[in-house]
């Protein structure tokens, strides 16, 4: 079958050199930006689509007549692909799952550490000649809720605990075996001085994070988003951070991206940005590319059955 890498930017190529070995299916690799809209083009032919960062909506999937199966590169598909679309077409989808748990969770520890005490703003202020001691917030004793307790937020609960955080938990399904302290949803709101989201997207979680949840938190709480961007309301997060509300959002992911310039995001001072890069080292770069061209093999092999 057919493959494409299709979005293989720069500091992806290296990584892909490295993990790829003779015996592999043939994947042509694509490393020259396109529009949005020539999608359909740079996947002609092609049965199979590595996927990184191309938007698939359904206008685009059905213009890839040729197209059988998306290998996306995260777990977060839904932000990317139209997955109703691509089964009602016929179009396989798949993720890969618990490549960059560490990476990611010690990015979100990272924001947590940013925020709690202004590291972006004073680095900011110090450029621009201003001098300005920010008063920060110290976390040992504190509690840090975690919405979501898979592979990462398990690896977050792990270093905040050696930092001397109180850590409670909230999931959406029933855990057998935690590893921390589950708690109600309402009860984590209301009381976490940190809220650290990582929730999967889909239908249930998109929102999920909106005005009347932000309004139960504690006044001065710390957001960190290390997960989908969608699973915050923007709006709602905009309002309570202007309002003082909650003292700071890091946010590593969003609606759309990149950020398009002049959001408002980026003109909040109490707001410390990423470029949705907390799963990128290199140890979790290489496992993701070698668990891609494990799946495009996979994919392959049933076609073939």
């Amino acid at each position: 079958m057919k493959t494409l890498f299709i979005d293989c930017d720069t500091h992806l190529t290296a990584p892909w050199a490295s993990v790829h070995r003779a015996g592999d299916p043939p994947i042509d690799v694509n490393t020259k930006p396109f529009a949005r809209d020539a999608v359909p083009d740079v996947a002609a032919g092609y049965r199979v689509i590595i996927d990184d960062h191309t938007y698939f909506p359904a206008a685009i999937l059905e213009r890839c007549t040729t197209l059988k199966h998306i290998v996306y590169l995260g777990t977060g598909a839904s932000s990317y692909v139209d997955m109703a679309a691509a089964e009602r077409l016929g179009i396989g989808v798949s993720t890969i799952k618990g490549y960059g748990d560490i990476a990611v969770a010690e990015h979100a520890i990272a924001l947590v550490l940013a925020a709690s005490r202004d590291v972006a703003r004073m680095d900011r202020e110090i450029r621009a000649g201003q001098w300005h001691v920010r008063e920060g917030v110290q976390l040992r004793g504190k509690i840090l809720g975690l919405v979501g307790f898979g592979g990462v937020g398990r690896e977050v609960a792990r270093i905040a605990a050696g930092m001397g955080m109180e850590v409670v938990a909230w999931n959406r399904s029933r855990l057998a075996d935690s590893g921390a302290k589950l708690v109600g949803l309402e009860e984590l709101l209301r009381h976490s001085d940190v809220i650290s989201l990582h929730l999967g997207l889909n239908d249930e979680t998109r929102g999920f994070l909106d005005a009347g949840r932000l309004a139960i938190t504690k006044k001065g709480v710390i957001i960190v988003n290390t997960a989908r961007g969608a699973v915050i309301d923007d709006a709602a997060l905009i309002a309570a951070l202007e309002s003082g509300h909650v003292r700071h959002a890091a946010l590593d992911v969003f609606h759309e991206e990149p950020l398009p310039s002049g959001h408002r995001f980026a003109a909040i001072e109490n707001v410390t940005l990423t470029a949705h890069a907390a799963w990128s080292t290199p140890d979790a770069v290489q496992t993701l590319m070698r668990r891609a061209i494990d799946q495009v093999r996979d994919v392959i092999a049933k076609a073939k059955e």
